[in-house]
């Protein structure tokens, strides 16, 4: 006889297989004529052209997330893989800690630079190198000379500081 969790199984697996065979078989018109008619309103309207503006600051974010969560993969299969040894296990475990580490650093940096200076900005750490790039269109050296200070506050060891302005 089928109980409870058979049934609700068979229903979720049906539903999953009839909506995966209707996006199989939609038309692919409707999906370039949605993209078409995005791109078109994106050039005409003015009031997207700050949205792509920030869109700089989201990619290059989505870019490092991207890169994170490919490391932090790699690091939870060897976690979760029985044949690692114990040294495999605590290296990839000090890896994940590094990666969460860095990453609330970046955002500590990021809201340091928003509330002191205004600034929208992007911030990637690499070992000794702190890669800056700010949504800004004119190139202030006094302004880079005052993030590059601002970030070096917050490390004790010498850290190589490069900004980035964008527009």
């Amino acid at each position: 006889m089928i109980n409870k969790q058979k049934l609700w199984f068979l229903t979720l697996f049906s539903l999953i297989l009839v909506l995966s065979v209707y996006y199989i078989t939609m038309p692919s018109e409707l999906l370039t004529t949605s993209k078409s008619t995005k791109n078109t309103t994106t050039e005409n309207d003015t009031s997207n052209v700050s949205v792509s503006e920030t869109d700089i600051l989201t990619a290059l974010q989505v870019e490092a997330d991207e890169e994170r969560a490919a490391l932090a993969a790699e690091y939870n299969e060897i976690l979760t893989n029985k044949d690692a040894s114990t040294e495999e296990k605590n290296n990839a475990y000090d890896g994940l800690k590094q990666i969460n580490q860095i990453k609330a650093k970046e955002e500590e940096l990021e809201k340091k630079l928003k509330d002191k200076l205004k600034l929208d900005s992007f911030i990637k750490i690499d070992s000794n190198n702190v890669s800056v790039t700010i949504k800004k269109k004119d190139h202030d050296y006094s302004l880079a000379n005052s993030v590059m200070r601002l970030i070096q506050e917050e490390y004790e060891n010498k850290m190589y500081v490069s900004v980035k302005f964008q527009n």
